[in-house]
């Protein structure tokens, strides 16, 4: 005859779960910070100082091509070195990694306009299909 002392023999097993709260933890972490790192990506190899407009343009997110040209004339695509007469091979092969017809022109604002039409144009001839110049906004006090 066995005496019961009102425990539950279900209270005696050990609990073998995973606690996962740690693990969900570092998971958003690692999550934020390849966000924020994948944003800074975008930035191109120059230095190049935008122009300034005053209002009116919005900026698109998205997949896009970017091509720097800085005051001595010398280009980037994607903060890669390229040189003119290389562009448009060098555009076409950025586009398909990119898997986009948006090609975006980020010219210092002291180059000169001729590189700026020679490179839209290259850039029609490789395949873009829209065309974006960069430009900062005007800073307001």
């Amino acid at each position: 005859m066995a005496m019961n002392f009102g425990g539950d023999p279900e209270e005696d097993k050990i609990i073998a779960d995973i606690n996962m709260t740690p693990l969900i933890d570092i998971m958003l972490v690692l999550l934020i910070l390849f966000m924020v790192t994948s944003s800074m990506s975008l930035e191109s190899g120059l230095d190049v100082e935008l122009p300034q407009v005053s209002g009116g343009t919005e900026s698109k997110e998205g997949t896009a091509v970017i091509i720097s040209l800085d005051q001595q004339g010398r280009m980037s695509i994607q903060g890669r070195p390229s040189q003119m007469s290389s562009l448009k091979e060098d555009l076409q092969l950025a586009m398909k990694e990119a898997n986009t017809g948006l090609v975006i022109l980020e010219g210092d604002k002291s180059s000169k306009l001729g590189n700026a039409v020679v490179i839209m144009d290259i850039a029609k001839a490789a395949g873009a299909t829209k065309f974006a110049i960069a430009a900062e906004g005007e800073s307001t006090p």
